[in-house]
């Protein structure tokens, strides 16, 4: 009698395991590894800024190796995959991502890691806004006040007309906008929409943004440069399906917070990488954000499940 293989019996093994997992925990942990995906991509767009490599390259480079690494998915879908009854909203989510990964890499370049993660906390506050202006969504005053106080966090971080105020940071909330809005563009898709036509319209729109910039701030990346490149298209790309995954897996409203592990993740890895320490205002700004939008999702929570209207 054939014995079978040791990999494939510890590969079904572990798949066993994973699957008898609780929902809610699966979804945890897929958010965890996306919040240190997304952290680690941060780290390395900072890295090759460094070097002097501009963020429209960067954000080029991104685009294409996502494309690339996406490539296989598509041609397994088929070019059916691109026939949709919603291109102006795949334009629009496309152009609105694409804004918002080139605000994010030029942020990065210029702040601290742990300053841009928690100011991109600040999408729930703007998707508040947009759900309001561009779906008609009623909110109610307590969700107002608690997004209001979120941007009393962002006024304390970014400190404007102080000396210490750094352009970058509004650059950084350009980021969080850009965001909210392709996630408030999400909700008008019907729930059958493809994921990978979302990434691959994405990942277009964002090669058509950028290539005409990137082109004019070129330089030639080195052999190394070239290999974080493609790494951060990668991991990019993997970090969003990971995010997919955690939502798809668990209840949303209970794991979006652990996206919040971004914050110490990328506090750690600014402090063991760049030397980065932020200061008492950072902290308090970035504590205010945080506790604001964790009332906004307990609110969204409760009302979905019933027990309070907007």
């Amino acid at each position: 009698m054939k014995r079978p293989e040791r990999g494939a019996g510890t590969g079904a093994g572990a798949a066993a395991l994973w699957a008898r997992l609780p929902g809610n925990l699966r979804g945890a942990l897929w958010m965890m590894a996306a919040a240190f995906g997304f952290t680690v991509n941060g780290a390395l767009v900072k890295a090759l800024g460094e070097t002097g490599l501009h963020a429209f390259q960067i954000a080029l480079a991104r685009a294409v190796f996502s494309f690339a690494a996406l490539s296989p998915f598509i041609l397994l879908a088929g070019p059916g995959i691109w026939r949709t009854r919603h291109p102006s909203i795949h334009l629009a989510r496309a152009l609105a991502g694409g804004a918002a990964m080139v605000c994010g890499f030029y942020a990065f370049t210029k702040l601290p890691l742990a300053e841009v993660t928690a100011l991109s906390f600040t999408t729930p506050l703007f998707a508040i806004v947009m759900a309001v202006l561009l779906l008609g969504e009623p909110v109610r005053w307590r969700r107002w006040s608690a997004t209001v106080v979120g941007f009393l966090g962002v006024v304390i971080m970014v400190r404007p007309g102080a000396a210490a105020f750094e352009p970058a940071a509004v650059v950084a909330l350009g980021m969080a906008l850009g965001i909210a809005v392709a996630v408030v563009l999400v909700k008008r898709f019907p729930e059958d929409e493809s994921h990978v036509a979302m990434l691959g319209y994405f990942s277009v729109a964002a090669t058509l943004m950028t290539i005409g910039p990137a082109v004019y701030f070129w330089r030639p990346p080195s052999f190394a440069e070239w290999l974080l490149l493609a790494a951060i298209g990668v991991l990019g790309l993997a970090s969003q399906a990971m995010m997919i995954r955690a939502f798809r897996a668990g209840e949303a409203t209970f794991v979006a917070p652990f996206d919040y592990s971004k914050l110490l993740l990328a506090g750690l890895l600014g402090f063991a990488v760049f030397g980065e320490v932020p200061d008492a205002w950072a902290l308090l700004g970035a504590g205010i954000i945080v506790a604001s939008t964790l009332y906004i999702a307990q609110r969204e929570a409760a009302r979905r499940a019933g027990r309070i209207r907007r």
